[in-house]
């Protein structure tokens, strides 16, 4: 089977992981990297690999068109390198958020649907298999009809190490904070677990820290099946129950495998992400906080879901697959996030429905 040619835009951190993943992939070549002024480390890769760097999309347009093209570049370049992309009619994978506005990320869906070119938007976790297994779960019936969902991203970001000072000062300023940065990966989570948010309610605070953004953050969330959800957010917070500390996918951080950080519940039973416990009643009459429940732990697969993406990726390029997460649900991930943040300042309740 004839390779497909990926080039990648954006010579940082997680540019950087997908060359990684596309040389280590017998279906994928590397075709180009991207950059007006990549490192050192690019510039070696680009030359291991035998393939030519350019300083902008046009440039390599100009003289190549591979078969598709990761976006790795900084949000607010999204939306016109993707407008780029879509008129050189070249498969695109954008890294989360499919755009910096709602605005954007709108003429990016419309101009890729009129042009027919596929769009995979980069919510990694959407390919674990711990995702895939816990979404199998809740449609297989077993939790009966959804309640709700307890979930958290619980973590301490390191005060040393110049996270929130010199250049990375910006994360002491509104827009830096969890909500933009890592409620992201939650929602598609959320989303894919439970269903579609229609509303949210939020509290802030920045008590902890005291910068001008907050670092700490408290949702409820109401489903479209009528599921409701409560969620805490922290950067400030000393605990494991985030998805990072829990699922064991990253080796970066350390991890605690009794940790949970979902809790989806039904009317006939409850599932533990990602230990995937599992607590239920197998007759609708037991069904009472005075019986006890079965109780199992399902087997779990565990699988690098940036290696997942990639592979995916290619079969969308060929055509043997839709994208699984969409520029439309990467727009609705980030409507999501957004009225979350809205609905901080404002107190109000936020619709989230698409009108």
């Amino acid at each position: 089977m004839k390779k497909v040619r990926i080039a990648v835009a954006g010579a940082g951190l997680i540019g950087h992981r997908h060359i990684e993943e596309i040389q280590k992939n017998p279906r994928c070549e590397l075709a180009a990297i991207v950059d007006p002024s990549p490192p050192a480390q690019f510039a070696e890769t680009a030359e291991n690999a035998g393939v030519p760097i350019y300083k902008s999309l046009a440039e390599m347009f100009a003289m190549d068109k591979p078969d598709g093209i990761i976006l790795a570049t900084p949000n607010q370049m999204h939306a016109d390198q993707a407008l780029e992309c879509i008129r050189a009619g070249v498969t695109i994978f954008i890294e989360k958020p499919v755009a910096h506005t709602l605005a954007d990320g709108i003429r990016v869906c419309e101009a890729a649907e009129a042009a027919g070119v596929s769009i995979l938007v980069g919510h990694h976790r959407r390919h674990s298999p711990i995702l895939h297994q816990a979404v199998d779960v809740v449609r297989s019936g077993v939790l009966g009809q959804l309640v709700g969902v307890i979930g958290s991203a619980v973590f301490y970001k390191p005060d040393s190490e110049g996270y929130y000072d010199g250049a990375n000062a910006w994360r002491r300023e509104p827009g830096g904070g969890p909500i933009l940065l890592n409620m992201i990966h939650e929602i598609g989570n959320l989303r894919a677990m439970v269903g579609e948010i229609v509303a949210v309610q939020a509290f802030t605070s920045n008590a902890t820290r005291g910068f001008k953004v907050e670092d700490t953050t408290a949702v409820n969330l109401k489903f479209e099946n009528g599921a409701l959800g409560s969620f805490l957010l922290s950067d400030t917070a000393a605990s494991p129950k985030s998805w990072e500390q829990t699922s064991q996918e990253n080796k970066a951080y350390p991890t605690y495998p009794d940790e949970d950080c979902y809790t989806i519940i039904g009317s006939r039973g409850s599932l533990g992400v990602p230990t995937m416990r599992l607590h239920y009643y197998t007759r609708d009459e037991d069904r009472s906080w005075y019986k006890p429940f079965t109780r199992k732990t399902l087997p779990l697969e565990r699988k690098d879901p940036l290696a997942e993406q990639i592979e995916h990726f290619a079969a969308v390029i060929r055509g043997e697959a839709e994208p699984l997460v969409t520029a439309r649900d990467g727009l609705q991930n980030l409507r999501v996030t957004e009225a979350i943040a809205e609905a901080g300042k404002s107190g109000r309740i936020v619709d989230t429905t698409v009108r």
